[in-house]
């Protein structure tokens, strides 16, 4: 029975992946709306869907800011305490997508299939993040902006400092309140 419904939300995650799930990401500076990309990225988008479903981003927030870079989140909680994310998505910066302005990328550390829960949205083209990056690797891109360019913009504007061992830290929180799965069209 356990394997029947393991197989039946696996497929079920598979349909949404094909897809191309849009999400809605209400922020306390406005929404934002980001197309995934399944087709392309279809592990990252599946991970991040996940995390999506679980609630994990409400209420975290975007945690680093770098106006002509990127603004950053899905890690942190107001009081700038790391949510634990267990799983961890191998990096598919090969697929051909550029970390454009306006992309959203899984950030990670130095190790090429760290990334988990966070993301960042390029505020600029990034070509230097992309496949093949210094590290062989670049940043997977997995999806891009629809609506509310505006709001990254407004995002990428705030004022900034450091918090504790954190840099680029926005000085008032720009809370991520919620990250919704659009109905498809």
């Amino acid at each position: 029975m356990y394997r029947r419904l393991a197989l039946i939300v696996g497929g079920l995650l598979s349909l949404a992946a094909l897809a191309a799930p849009s999400v809605e990401m209400q922020t306390s500076m406005g929404r934002i709306v980001i197309e995934l990309d399944s087709e392309k990225a279809p592990k990252t988008v599946q991970n991040f869907v996940q995390y999506v479903n679980e609630g994990f981003y409400n209420g975290t927030v975007v945690h680093r800011v770098i106006p002509g870079f990127m603004i950053q989140g899905g890690g942190f909680t107001v009081d700038m305490n790391q949510k634990p994310a267990a799983r961890k998505v191998e990096n598919e910066g090969r697929n051909g997508l550029k970390n454009d302005r306006g992309t959203i990328a899984m950030a990670r550390t130095a190790d090429p299939h760290s990334a988990s829960s966070q993301f960042f949205v390029n505020h600029r083209d990034n070509s230097s993040l992309n496949y093949p990056a210094s590290d062989g690797w670049g940043y997977t891109v997995f999806g891009k902006v629809t609506q509310g360019m505006d709001v990254v913009d407004k995002i990428a504007k705030v004022e900034t400092g450091n918090r504790s061992m954190h840099q680029n830290v926005p000085l008032e929180p720009v809370i991520i309140q919620s990250v919704k799965i659009l109905p498809a069209k």
